[in-house]
């Protein structure tokens, strides 16, 4: 199985996650200047702000970066379009199936990653042409699937021949060793890079990670087929409320539209969604993008973990 920082020309193999509207060019750059790939989360925003950023990114680094392009989004033609047009090195897909793309993508030079949440899905984007696979458990923050990392990972693995990158709940460097331990060949980090410096997200949003009990997390909207996790919030308890009465499903859309942009840019703590993943419990301090990546790839720390399996399993390395 090909080396992930290879495919990608990376230093460490790590990508950022696509976050909509943390995930935006000041944060891909800052994590791609770092050795990691740094990724342009285009979410449901329009096009030509999609555009704004790629040319942003490129004016900071002329390392490589990803734009990852939600198949839900009502702008997704058009993003699809930008993304051959732009040449962007490498494109990660979430919330669907991306085969009417991928031959577009593919023809123009692009690396191309799906974000899987089942086994069938994974084995269907190898066949069209996928390069590598992020595999993403339900500890994730933003649209999920019912899978865990620990589940689905090995699943994936054993299923296909290209590389698999695992994310969800991973956010140092002893998660990023269960992650190889599990078979990925690297990881795709979210919710740790909302407290990098460089991601501009409203404080009240980088207080209410660092500040999130391991009880906080919470899966919304199960009903409408897209589930979503978000921390504990008003918005969150009124979406429980109604999740399952009468015409939830199109109450919920409406409840939750532009939601997400109101807490990342505005910190709105009434009508705000604060997506993040169960690992936000975990975090409480506020990096540089080059100090997350140093702290996820730390060899002696990755050194230490391994040696206390092999002691607990009495094997010698």
């Amino acid at each position: 199985m090909r080396n992930i920082s290879d495919l990608l020309k990376i230093d460490y193999p790590v990508i950022q996650g696509g976050m909509a509207w943390v995930s935006n060019a000041n944060l891909a750059a800052a994590v791609s200047m770092a050795g990691g790939l740094g990724v342009i989360a285009a979410g449901n925003a329009p096009a030509e702000w999609v555009k704004e950023q790629i040319h942003l990114v490129r004016e900071r680094t002329d390392k490589p970066f990803g734009l990852n392009v939600m198949l839900l989004s009502p702008y997704v033609e058009e993003v699809a379009k930008i993304v051959v047009d732009e040449k962007v090195p490498v494109v990660i897909t979430g919330a669907g199936n991306p085969a009417e793309y991928m031959k577009m993508w593919k023809d123009a030079g692009c690396i191309v990653g799906p974000v899987v949440p089942s086994r069938a899905l994974a084995v269907m984007m190898e066949r069209m042409g996928a390069d590598f696979l992020v595999a993403e458990g339900g500890e994730s923050g933003g649209h999920i699937g019912e899978l865990t990392t620990m589940v689905l990972v090995p699943n994936v693995v054993r299923a296909v021949s290209i590389p698999v990158v695992a994310a969800g709940g991973i956010f140092d460097a002893d998660t990023v060793a269960a992650a190889f331990c599990l078979g990925a060949v690297g990881v795709q980090v979210g919710t740790r890079f909302i407290l990098a410096e460089e991601c501009t997200a409203h404080d009240e949003y980088k207080r209410r990670v660092m500040k999130a009990k391991d009880i906080d997390s919470k899966v919304t909207g199960r009903v409408t087929g897209h589930p979503v996790r978000v921390l504990r919030s008003p918005l969150a308890r009124e979406l429980a409320r109604v999740e399952y009465e009468e015409n939830a499903a199109e109450r919920l859309e409406k409840m939750g539209e532009g939601s997400l942009q109101k807490a990342v840019l505005h910190g709105d703590k009434d009508g705000g969604s604060f997506m993040a993943g169960q690992c936000a419990c975990m975090l409480d301090k506020v990096q540089t993008a080059k100090d997350i990546i140093h702290e996820l790839f730390d060899d002696e720390r990755l050194k230490s973990v391994c040696q206390n399996v092999c002691s607990r399993l009495k094997v010698t390395l």
